[in-house]
């Protein structure tokens, strides 16, 4: 794939000078706000436990040892870390990486936005990224909110919470021919969402999917909606059918985050997945005690990409793709 004549940036200068003024209005709406910016390692010791995320790993030589460091996904565990010790509100924005396919809107390196706000509940958390999305584009913007449900009845014609898996199975096969032996009910609904619900939402403004199954909760706390289903106090925020955000009400449960972890290392371990080191630091800074938060972590190149109507990724960012 290397080649010395590629060595031309992937976006045109109008661009990166767009981009550098939309990493300028972020720092300073996060400034008034009085949140501070802080700066976390790429590199880590441990990694998180995710079997639906994979990562870049790099091996060196230290004390006459080989080491293992990973490439964070995301400054999350390290953020939590630092609130357990007494930092104040706080963001952070920078490079992320993941081992996922090179696409029209994805990368290996991306640029995160990523910030957690004391006091906040995920509710008010959506507020205020409508605040930063209206601070950026010059005008007062209101995004759409479903919940989990809601989205599915509108776009699938079924309840999440209660359709049979057989139902699952087989809306599933009507729209993408698989399904039918899958038993996992949640592998099933994430189908059926990106296939029939994402692409049919947020298109005249941006929009709040909330309310996810417990199962689906990653690192939010876990609540009863008014129907007695068990539900995540998890957000996505979706503009014109991509998604640019994942929040949370924020867990600080110690006990029941080592549960989550051991049990997406078991499921890693089922599926055959590689071995890697869970960062249990989280946990003991859980232990210590994580003030009561929201957070969000927000993909900055596909907000950019929306901002200026490119068609790719790689037009937003300096070096991409074969050209980095």
């Amino acid at each position: 794939m290397y080649s010395k004549d590629v060595w031309q940036p992937t976006a045109d200068l109008a661009a990166l000078k767009f981009r550098a003024e939309v990493f300028h209005q972020i720092r300073g709406f996060f400034y008034e706000r009085d949140v501070l910016e802080v700066d976390t390692p790429c590199l880590s010791l441990g990694s998180i436990s995710d079997p639906h995320i994979e990562v870049l790993t790099s091996q060196t030589r230290t004390l006459g040892q080989e080491v293992t460091y990973y490439l964070q996904t995301s400054p999350e565990y390290a953020m939590k870390r630092l609130l357990a010790a007494g930092a104040p509100s706080i963001y952070q924005l920078g490079k992320v990486f993941r081992a996922e396919e090179i696409g029209r809107r994805h990368g290996i390196e991306f640029t995160m936005l990523e910030w957690y706000r004391l006091g906040f509940d995920n509710w008010q958390l959506m507020a205020e990224m409508d605040d930063l999305l209206s601070t950026l584009m010059g005008q007062t913007i209101a995004s759409e909110r479903l919940s989990y449900a809601e989205a599915f009845e509108r776009h699938v014609s079924l309840n999440p919470f209660t359709a049979s898996l057989e139902a699952l199975q087989q809306t599933c096969h009507q729209h993408t021919e698989y399904g039918l032996d899958e038993t996992d009910r949640d592998t099933l609904l994430e189908l059926l969402f990106a296939t029939l619900v994402e692409p049919n939402i947020g298109q005249d403004v941006p929009c709040f999917i909330h309310a996810y199954p417990a199962s689906q909760a990653a690192l939010a706390k876990q609540q009863l909606d008014e129907q007695g289903n068990a539900t995540a106090a998890r957000f996505e925020w979706y503009w014109r059918g991509m998604e640019l955000a994942n929040g949370y009400y924020e867990l600080t449960d110690a006990v029941e985050q080592q549960q989550r972890m051991r049990s997406e290392m078991a499921e890693r371990a089922e599926h055959g997945q590689e071995w890697r080191q869970a960062d249990e630091r989280l946990i003991s800074a859980l232990e210590q005690g994580l003030p009561e938060c929201a957070g969000v972590a927000l993909g900055v190149d596909r907000l950019l990409m929306l901002l200026q109507n490119k068609a790719h990724i790689n037009e937003v960012m300096p070096f991409a793709g074969a050209h980095a």
